[in-house]
């Protein structure tokens, strides 16, 4: 997948594509085909700082660590973006999600990984 800037973290979408965070940039989405699906930015309006760690949860909604405004924002297939995690982090690095709805975020800037729930409805 060529002209990214400064590609840094990645993750399976659930569909068979992936979706990618750039540095000081953006967060896209991409098919299967490698074929650019979207921009979260321009598709959500969604302005980010420094776009970290990436991770895409059960029901196809994709959640960004900034590291910059060390938030964790959900991005759901449908609707506006929602703020997850606004207090607490000092760098948010790498994420991942469980099917239980638990959010995993590696902190490096307190050298320790957060758990986060976040989905209250079973999976």
């Amino acid at each position: 997948v060529p002209n990214l800037q400064g590609p840094r973290y990645i993750s399976p979408v659930p569909s068979g594509g992936f979706v990618v965070s750039e540095e000081c940039g953006d967060v896209k989405v991409f098919m299967s085909s490698c074929k650019l699906l979207c921009s979260l930015s321009s598709k959500y309006r969604h302005q980010f700082g420094n776009p970290a760690g990436v991770c895409v949860d059960t029901d196809g909604s994709i959640l960004v660590a900034d590291e910059q405004r060390r938030t964790v924002h959900l991005f759901p297939e449908q609707g506006a973006p929602i703020c997850l995690v606004s207090t607490g982090l000092r760098r948010p690095a790498g994420m991942a999600c469980s099917s239980f709805g638990h959010l995993f975020v590696a902190d490096a800037g307190e050298n320790c990984v957060k758990v986060f729930k976040y989905c209250v409805r079973p999976p």
